[in-house]
Formats: structure tokens, sequence, C-alpha cells
């Protein structure tokens, strides 16, 4: 197909699509084909400002709304979800590449936070004191701050601006919602069903762009507060910009998660969940098990199972049938980094013990594919095992006690996730106490909690007020008042008194 005939992905302001008329595009790719699909439009400032403008009266109708109709059109927003969820995980597929079945468990992820919303009332309700003092009350209220604004990667196009928007709509905001210029219909089809939902012109708006719309979001006084998912170096960039200009900010960064394995964990249950947490959605989640820390003498034994079932897995396009279990990553650019990686681990002195650096689908020969990679012998001091790669690339560090193994954690950059395999519930106890990371499994690889806790790290993984979702997710889309009330008995005067009040 000719480019140029190629449709252009819009934004949607004001309850409808929005045909840009920036002249400025990006190439959105079908990954396991190689082929370019479309193109997406790229918000010029005239663009951003009508977005933040349409969001602002959003919110003022919203945040008008009684909770009761509230919470009646988010029940329809998650009944219509779950209705067709199918829809949208084909779109997942097309345009990120992930074999469907992960685009569907991604859906079902975010729907969690969707029925957390819908019980938004006892989340967000304040709390009374009568008589605090003699014929005084004080009580608190708690309301919705605005314009929330959130910029989504591509790993993960429906499930992360679902870790934010339902919570901040429930509370009474309006969104505008940034997605990743790489796969944006995800966006542009949740405010269609939003609409279908009944939800008001200007309360879900997309706006599609690059660092310019990014940037129109982080400096505009009209939005309060700012969620963000990617890489630590642009977290650290969208929490110092946005704190500046004096919004709420929860930004979170990337990760290297390990896995430590004790001698007595149960081996096979231990490559399974290493090749699930390793390779599944292939590696592009900042909850990957990139490092698995062997506590010897289990290196060997485990290397060996863990080869025996990356031999089974199949790659390829995740729309056909039979599914493969992993797809392509997002573009030709970030295979080419991931291969870079192993390229410097070898260099670096490592083993590669299975090498996806060449892997191609029969058929697919233009598709962004990497194999499953496993390296052992990786040198912590190795760019490949100090950095995230966010591919398929799992690495194995041999060390010799559980100390340092949790020393190896706990000096890292980052601290997401991770988790401990072993039998032994003091070890698990001990492990859950003195490791520095905000989420943490114990046979468990991949612990990302449900929507009634939150979701978070420590250290470089997290910068700003709040974890996404959960209670944390209720607190950082609304601001508390308290109020402090007399009513005067008209039968009694308390009379001029011009000292501090006293509590009495």
């Amino acid at each position: 197909m000719s480019t140029d005939t190629l449709p252009v992905i819009p934004h949607w302001i004001d309850g409808a699509r929005f045909e840009s008329t920036s002249g400025r595009t990006a190439p959105v790719y079908n990954p396991a084909t190689g082929e370019l699909q479309a193109h997406v439009a790229l918000a010029s400032e005239a663009e951003i400002s009508a977005a933040i403008q349409s969001a602002q009266r959003g919110f003022e109708t919203w945040s008008a709304f009684s909770m009761a109709k509230r919470q009646t059109i988010i029940f329809a927003f998650r009944e219509l979800l779950n209705a067709r969820k199918g829809e949208l995980a084909d779109i997942i597929t097309a345009e990120h590449g992930k074999v469907r079945s992960d685009a569907m468990g991604e859906i079902l992820r975010g729907q969690e936070v969707v029925e957390l919303a819908t019980g938004f009332p006892h989340l967000i309700k304040g709390a009374f004191s009568e008589n605090a003092s003699t014929g005084i009350d004080v009580y608190s209220i708690k309301q919705p701050i605005g314009v929330a604004g959130i910029i989504s990667p591509f790993n993960f196009p429906a499930m992360v601006p679902m870790w934010f928007f339902p919570v901040a709509i429930a509370a009474g905001n309006a969104v505008i919602v940034k997605p990743s210029e790489k796969d944006p219909s995800a966006a542009l089809w949740l405010a269609e069903l939003w609409a279908e939902a009944g939800l008001p012109a200007g309360v879900f708006t997309v706006l599609n762009g690059d660092k310019l719309a990014v940037d129109g979001l982080l400096t505009d006084p009209i939005v309060q507060s700012i969620s963000f998912v990617g890489s630590t170096p642009i977290a650290q960039y969208i929490y110092e910009t946005a704190s500046k200009h004096g919004k709420r900010v929860q930004a979170l960064g990337g990760a290297k998660n390990h896995m430590l394995v004790l001698p007595d964990a149960d081996l096979d249950l231990v490559a399974d969940q290493a090749i699930n947490a390793g390779y599944g959605a292939a590696g592009e989640r900042c909850m990957a098990i990139s490092v698995v820390l062997a506590v010897e003498p289990v290196a060997d034994e485990l290397i060996v199972k863990i080869q025996e079932r990356v031999a089974q897995l199949t790659i390829g396009n995740g729309a056909t049938t039979p599914e493969p279990d992993m797809g392509p990553l997002i573009t030709a650019a970030h295979r080419e980094k991931v291969s870079s990686y192993v390229d410097i681990a070898e260099q670096d002195g490592a083993t590669i013990v299975v090498d996806g650096r060449d892997f191609r689908v029969d058929g697919a020969e233009d598709g962004f594919f990497f194999g499953p990679t496993l390296i052992d012998r990786i040198p912590t001091t190795s760019r490949a095992y100090t950095e995230e790669i966010f591919g398929p690339v799992l690495e194995i560090v041999r060390v010799a006690t559980f100390d340092e193994g949790v020393a190896l954690i706990n000096s890292g950059e980052f601290g997401n996730g991770t988790a401990i395999f072993t039998n032994d519930g003091g070890a698990a106890r001990r492990f859950q106490h003195e490791i520095q990371v905000g989420m943490i499994g114990i046979n468990v690889p991949i612990p990302v909690p449900v929507a009634y806790h939150s979701f978070g790290g420590w250290k470089a993984s997290l910068f700003g007020d709040a974890k996404a979702y959960g209670v944390h997710g209720f607190d950082f889309f609304t601001r508390e008042k308290a109020i402090t009330s007399r009513w005067l008995d008209p039968a009694k005067h308390g009379g001029i008194n011009l000292g501090f009040p006293q509590n009495d």
C-alpha cells in the first residue's frame, strides 16, 4: 500500500475524533510483519491547547455529577469493556505485536482497576468528629484535583492507562491520555467506549504526539497532575519538570528485576517461572525478571532446565492460529538495541547459552523478532547487567550465599520488583524484610499487586507523590479539605475572646 493512502490516527478531543492539521505524523508498524500500516498525528501547540481547554470544560461538568451518576457511567464502561475486550486485544496485537492471549491478559489486569473504581464512593469519603471542642465539629471532605495528564508507554497500551484513568475519573477528574506514538489506537478505542458509556465530552481526551505534547502537559497550569510509566531517565525528567510547574506527579521508571533462587527451591517450578517472567511479552515489561541469582550449587542444573524449556517455545505472529508463545519486539530500532546488549555481555566475558540475535520467523522475515536469549556468568560490572534491556534476555548470576544475593539486589540502581524461590519460610520472611524493593514475590515471579493494593517501586523505579491505583491512587487524584464548624445554640453565646482558640 502506498504510504500516502495510509490512515492517519487522529486525536480524541471534546468527545469526538479530532483530525490533526499539524502536518506532522509518526509511523505505526505491524511489528510481526514489519509493515507500515498507519500514521499517527503529532499534535501542534494549538491542538495541545484545544485538548487541555476541552478537558477543563469536561472537568467542570463531570465534577458536578453526583457520585451515584458517576458510578452508573463507570459500571456501564466496565460492562462494555468486558463484552468487547476481544476487539481491544486485536488492536493491541496488531500494533504492539504481543500474542493475543497476552493482550487479553493485559486488558483483564487493567479491568481490575476499572472494577475497583466502580466502588469509589467508599474510597473518597471523608471523616467526621463531632464535638471536637465544645460545640465545634471537625470533618474532612475529598474533592477532585481537576485535569489529570497520563503519559503512557508502548508496552502496555491498555493496561497502563487503566492503572490511572478509572481512579481519576471516578474521583471526579478529567483525564488527557498521551499514548505512545508506536501503538496509539488502543487509547482511541477506549475513548470511544467511554463515550458509548455516557461519559460527558472532555472528560476523557486522547492527545497523540511527541515531546511537544508531553511538555505541553507538563507545563500548562490547567493540568494538575501527571501520571507516567516509562524509562527512568524520562521518569526523572517528567518528575522534575512537572513538579517545577506545581503539579502532583507519579512517575514510574525502569527496572532490573532479580529472582533469587535458594538451593532448596523446586527447580522445575523455578525454570517454568523464569521462562514465563523472562520471556513473556517478549521481555518488554518493567516487571520482567531479567536476572536469576542462583545460590550455588543450583546454577548448572537450572540452566539445563531453562534450556530445555526455551527449545520448546514458539515465536511468531501473535495474531495467527495456533498462537505462538512469544511475538516480536515493538520496532526494528528496539530490536537492534536489545541485540547490542547481548553484544556487550559477550564482549565482557559472559557465556551466551542461547542466542536470539539472528532469530527469524519463516514467512515473516521483515518482522521485528528477537529470539529468547539466555546468558550465563554475566559480570555484575557489565552494562548488560546494570542497565534495563527490555527484551527477551535472561541473565544468570551465580552467588555463594543468600546474603550475597540480597546485597547484590540492594546495591542496584532500581527497586521495582523482585522474587525469591525457596521452601524455607524463614528465609522468605527475612527476604521480604531486608530487601530494598517495592514489590516482592515469594515463589511468584512477577509480583504485580492486585488493584486494591498499589503498584510502584523504590529508588530509581519511582519518582513522585504516590504509587499507582489502590488507595494511593485515590489519594493522588483527590485533595482533602478539613472543615471546622460551629453552629451556635441560640440560647447561648460565647462572648468575645481574643485569645488563641482552645480545645475545651
